[in-house]
């Protein structure tokens, strides 16, 4: 049995796992980290590796890190998070480790995870989105990765669904992770808040005097609060636009959405966010109609599908 150790590199904490061939964790180590010192995250990867070196025989490393990364998945070509810049850090770390390193999109990594092990098993045309801060996502087309010329593809978030909508984090307007993160959420419930105070009761005594989040929608929607219903609602419409937009271009036979707002707030997202993929959906009855799932793998899928990419490159 091949076994692989994954890292899957965070903002403020690295995870890493020694991962088998049917993608089961079988020993785990975790290191905090400063996005602000690059070479720290660098020996932090390395020392979690060595710990898990010294009780299990590996034959690779999958790195899993937020960012562009080069076609042949060994340079960070540019990281939102961290000072890397045409980084080549699949040989500075194979330095370091004496092991070969593949690094992979944390989006991707989570996806290839969701494709062999989780709820995309069987589906060689897959869409994976991770609602959280943002929207992340990749794209799996007849069972390989979507990962572009420039290492830059499927960059879900950052599809237009709104012309001269919402301002955006990268600077654009329109995106759609503008309309479906949990950054969207709370604003909205924030911009609501502000236009009707009364009606924001709910939101507004779940958040004890802090800013509404996402977490005060989903709270006070379960306690059936109209307005978190109808923004939670209004989430999932806007997921489904996207969905059938992303249908015109890949035809996925399914859609698996993770995350934290997935797992906190699917059940009020997703039959809404179905309903508006039906309507937007170009050629309905004349095509097949994709499923749409909630993920089935939790925060470890980046470096469980970083182990199995690296397995297999």
């Amino acid at each position: 049995m091949t076994l692989a150790i994954g890292v899957d590199i965070a903002g403020t904490k690295i995870a890493a796992g020694v991962v088998d061939e049917a993608g089961l964790i079988l020993a785990s180590a975790y290191r905090p980290t400063d996005p602000d010192r690059p070479e720290a995250i660098e020996a932090a990867v390395a020392d979690t590796v060595a710990e898990l070196r010294r009780q299990y025989d590996v034959g690779v490393v999958g790195v899993a890190a937020c960012g562009f990364v080069s076609p042949d998945r060994s340079t960070l070509l540019f990281a939102p998070n961290v000072a890397w810049r045409h980084h080549p850090l699949g040989a500075r770390l194979a330095d370091r480790i004496g092991l070969p390193v593949v690094v992979e999109n944390d989006a991707n990594a989570a996806a290839w995870a969701e494709y062999r092990f989780g709820h995309g098993q069987g589906v060689d045309d897959l869409v994976v989105l991770t609602l959280g801060t943002g929207l992340g996502g990749a794209v799996i087309t007849g069972g390989r990765l979507v990962r572009g010329s420039f290492g830059a593809a499927a960059e879900l978030g950052h599809i237009k669904i709104v012309p001269s909508g919402h301002h955006c984090g990268c600077g654009h307007e329109g995106c759609w992770e503008a309309y479906c993160s949990g950054t969207a959420l709370a604003k909205a419930a924030q911009n609501r808040a502000v236009a009707d105070p009364a009606g924001s009761e709910a939101m507004a005594g779940l958040a004890a005097g802090q800013p509404i989040a996402g977490e005060h929608v989903t709270g006070a929607a379960r306690q059936g609060d109209p307005l978190a219903l109808w923004l939670l609602a209004r989430f999932g419409e806007f997921l489904g636009l996207g969905i059938a937009t992303l249908a015109a271009v890949t035809d996925p036979g399914r859609v698996v959405v993770g995350g934290g707002i997935a797992a906190a707030a699917g059940d009020f997202i997703l039959p809404t966010a179905r309903q508006s993929y039906l309507a937007h959906l170009s050629g309905r009855g004349f095509r097949g109609e994709l499923d749409i799932v909630t993920a089935a793998l939790g925060n470890e899928a980046g470096l469980v599908g970083a182990a199995d990419s690296a397995r297999s490159a």
